[in-house]
């Protein structure tokens, strides 16, 4: 398999391979009810209604972010956190799945996180900094040897569109559509850059997690974290929704495509393109730097290949109202 690292996805297309990890996603058995009712309990309720979605301008034009439009959604609700390593662990218990990084025997891990990067020297020419490690996926994040003791409540990684997809089936839930997730991530504010105001550091304090330092060499974690940080980091925007910026990227629903532009009515509830083979992620990770990928903005986006899987990209699930 040729997965795709940060922004580099959406070349390929649905093969026999896709339909097989579809097929698995979709067949996993559902949890029982009274997990069902608990997961879907914990979601935020978000009343809907309209909003302006995107930028004004891009600053990664191929990101399509921009401009803003208009646009109208029906209440839904939203996990208030990421899916954590915990939720996941549960959810592999209960079921048996193995996911797709598991399947295929490897992931990528950043390079500065790995005990012997020497040891991993296979990359793509341009992405050095991402190592294709054999044997590494959610449950050990940085490949063999590693755990996830005292990260139980971080962000699930190396989790690809298929294995949040499979979580979903289980849990009785979906991913968000990018226009809800964008909604979730503003918290009631309007053309602001973040979920707390337009202030990168509000008050000279990190208010996500993002890189410090000179990428991709050095990081100084100023903000606390130099890999993934708790579910819970930070303060919650206005609606009670954590690191809707930074810590991880989030798969949503929707294939990766140009976003409409509304016209004289404001678009309602979109979803996307109907086809396509990309899917979109959204907020930005403990990766991201001002200097190579400053995509940590309420409106950024990028897109990954479905089957994709890295130390940097999580989930987070969502329902109707």
């Amino acid at each position: 398999m040729t997965k795709t690292c940060c922004g580099a996805g959406g070349g390929g297309k649905l093969d026999a391979r896709d339909a097989a990890y579809l097929a698995a996603a979709q067949s996993v058995p559902p949890a029982a009810e009274a997990t069902r009712q608990q997961l879907s309990s914990a979601l935020i309720p978000l009343k809907g209604g309209f909003f302006d979605m995107g930028a004004r301008r891009s600053r990664f034009p191929e990101d399509l972010d921009a401009p803003r439009r208009k646009v109208k959604l029906s209440p839904f609700r939203i996990a208030a956190t990421a899916c954590s390593n915990a939720e996941f662990a549960r959810f592999v218990t209960e079921t048996g799945y193995r996911s797709v990084a598991e399947a295929e025997g490897w992931s990528y891990v950043f390079h500065l996180l790995l005990a012997e990067p020497e040891r991993w020297t296979e990359a793509p020419a341009s992405v050095p900094w991402w190592r294709k490690v054999d044997g590494a996926f959610w449950a050990a994040p940085e490949g063999p040897g590693s755990d996830l003791a005292g990260r139980e409540d971080h962000p699930v990684v190396h989790v690809c569109w298929y294995d949040a997809l499979a979580y979903c089936t289980w849990a009785g839930l979906r991913l968000p559509s990018e226009a809800q997730w964008e909604y979730a991530a503003r918290g009631g504010l309007a053309r602001r850059k973040f979920p707390w105001g337009d202030a990168f550091w509000p008050g000279g304090r990190p208010a996500m997690n993002t890189w410090q330092g000179e990428f991709p060499m050095v990081n100084t974690g100023e903000d606390g974290f130099v890999g993934t940080a708790p579910v819970t980091a930070y303060s919650p925007n206005g609606y009670g929704v954590y690191n809707m910026c930074g810590n991880v990227w989030e798969w949503t629903q929707d294939l990766f495509g140009s976003e409409p532009v509304s016209g004289p009515f404001p678009l309602r509830d979109p979803t996307g393109p109907a086809q396509g083979y990309a899917r979109v992620q959204r907020g930005g990770s403990y990766l991201c730097h001002v200097s190579y990928c400053d995509r940590y903005h309420v409106h950024s986006r990028t897109r990954n290949d479905p089957e994709s899987s890295t130390g940097h990209i999580g989930f987070r699930v969502a329902a109707a109202g």
